[in-house]
């Protein structure tokens, strides 16, 4: 416990020196949320992966790989085309327009990019973030609270509490740029600690047995890649469900303010082979660790419900334990604290954004400075994470059940269904317009808690979308409608700017 609290405690000053360090470039509202569109395609590369795969990646996927087997890679597979497509195809397209109209939040883009005479659509957007980031933010809280509890034994609440502190005294300090800097520290200790794990847990293990025919003798759905249903139709949902996943990328604002904030485009060119290469082994590596956790820690025979409790969320801790020495365990805790906090801090910063520049500045103050604002913007920032804590806390009295991998899927789901089909049609259609806009965000707002507090619900359909799950159903909604209302709006509607 001692070394553990030594290492951590290592961790979170360097996470205070980059705050500090990073306060001393915060001289504007632009420094503040996209650090004054000065990055390199490094840190941009690293932050957005640091930021789009968060605590899950470590505690959720790991314990989706020991309870699903080989067809959790259907979520490596989602997430490196997610990945590839936004850098190859959209992100170089995002940054020229954002900086053609001198954007520096998505809503900022939207409404540049439609000509709007009216703030309905950055009011919308402003307000739809603000909500689903506060859903997945105090998921994030939900993973720092059982990431204490599992790995120091520390109380649930007393875990969360303290993890959410911590990283609001460094956004507070350094905003934009001290969330940057934080991501590329943290995303290179995920990436090595990812890298590391399974190989050393693999050469660990006694070869004497067979892995796959161990595994297949547990339950024969764990090497089966196409899932553990005989209903080909219940396969694809599973495996869509999975692979869907990866949609997220295509125009999440968390993710695209970094595309903001980048120098120029021939960064994007330089770091999309850094985004793409740092999901793929991260990914697979999570996966294969909670495979590997299965395998070593489950005896034939014993009780299916211990073997799925050991497999599941404490697959992780189960496997350090066994592989390491104390001290590299404790490195490990850092690590996938690391995971957690690298996603709420951009979420924070990107949900102030909102409020504070597109919601304040822009709708209710428009005389007011940038620069006024920087210190506005701190507070707002603190006041979101509280929202978010107390639907965390809220969340962990009423659904004791909940499992991190789904819980934090709802939240991304939300983001992304909301906002990623508008990115893309705003990108690749010139006929797509302000209508079409709101109605892709609204009608992908709504479709996710429609789909899996309604639909999953239903007699005979319920179970298929429940494995579908809400993120591809929500975005082929946003898609449609987005479609018809820009197809059949009347002529003057306004279109998007040249």
């Amino acid at each position: 416990m001692l070394t553990n609290l030594i290492v951590l405690g290592i961790y979170f000053a360097i996470l205070f020196g980059i705050g500090i360090v990073a306060s001393k470039r915060v001289n504007s509202l632009d420094d503040y949320y996209v650090g004054g569109k000065k990055l390199g395609y490094w840190l941009v590369a690293f932050s957005a992966r640091a930021t789009g795969e968060s605590g899950w990646l470590l505690i959720g996927l790991t314990a989706m790989g020991a309870l699903a087997g080989f067809s959790a890679y259907w979520v490596v597979v989602g997430e490196v085309v997610g990945v590839a497509v936004s850098w190859f195809f959209m992100a170089k397209r995002f940054k020229t327009l954002t900086d053609k109209y001198d954007s520096i939040t998505v809503p900022d883009f939207l409404e540049s990019h439609f000509k709007t005479k009216t703030h309905t659509l950055r009011i919308v957007a402003a307000l739809c973030l603000s909500i689903f980031v506060i859903i997945y933010v105090s998921a994030q809280i939900d993973i720092t609270g059982k990431a204490f509890e599992t790995f120091l034994g520390v109380n649930y609440y007393t875990g969360a509490i303290a993890g959410f502190l911590i990283v609001v005294a460094y956004i507070f300090v350094g905003g934009f740029v001290a969330v940057v800097w934080s991501d590329v520290f943290q995303g290179v200790l995920m990436f090595l600690g990812l890298l590391a794990l399974p190989l050393v847990a693999y050469f660990a293990i006694d070869h004497s047995g067979n892995i796959y025919g161990t595994l297949e003798s547990l339950d024969p759905n764990l090497v089966n890649i196409w899932g553990a249903f005989d209903d080909p139709w219940m396969q694809a949902a599973s495996m869509l469900g999975f692979a869907f996943i990866g949609l997220g990328f295509l125009g999440s604002p968390q993710v695209y303010v970094r595309f903001i904030s980048v120098k120029n485009t021939k960064e994007i060119d330089k770091g999309k082979w850094v985004a793409i290469v740092f999901t793929f082994i991260t990914d697979a590596a999570a996966v294969s660790i909670g495979i590997l956790a299965r395998y070593l820690f489950t005896e034939i025979g014993q009780d299916p419900e211990s073997v799925l409790g050991l497999a599941g969320e404490d697959s992780l801790m189960v496997l350090l334990k066994a592989t390491f020495p104390v001290f590299i365990v404790a490195i490990y805790i850092a690590i996938i604290l690391s995971a957690i906090m690298s996603t709420i801090d951009s979420l924070l910063v990107v949900a102030s954004s909102a409020i504070t520049r597109d919601l304040y500045q822009k709708v209710l103050h428009p005389e007011i400075g940038n620069k006024d604002l920087s210190k506005m913007s701190a507070r707002v920032t603190v006041i979101m994470a509280l929202l978010a804590l107390a639907l965390a806390m809220a969340v962990a009295i009423f659904v004791p059940g909940r499992t991190v991998f789904w819980f934090t899927i709802f939240g991304w789901s939300g983001i992304a269904a909301t906002f990623c089909p508008m990115i893309i049609y705003s990108l690749f259609w010139n006929a797509f317009n302000q209508r079409g806009a709101l109605a892709c965000m609204l009608s992908g707002f709504m479709a996710v808690p429609f789909f899996k507090f309604y639909v999953q619900k239903l007699e005979g359909i319920g179970p298929y979308f429940e494995q579908l799950d809400v993120m591809g159903p929500a975005f082929a909604v946003s898609f449609v409608f987005g479609f018809l209302f820009t197809r059949f709006s009347p002529k003057t509607a306004q279109k998007a700017a040249a």
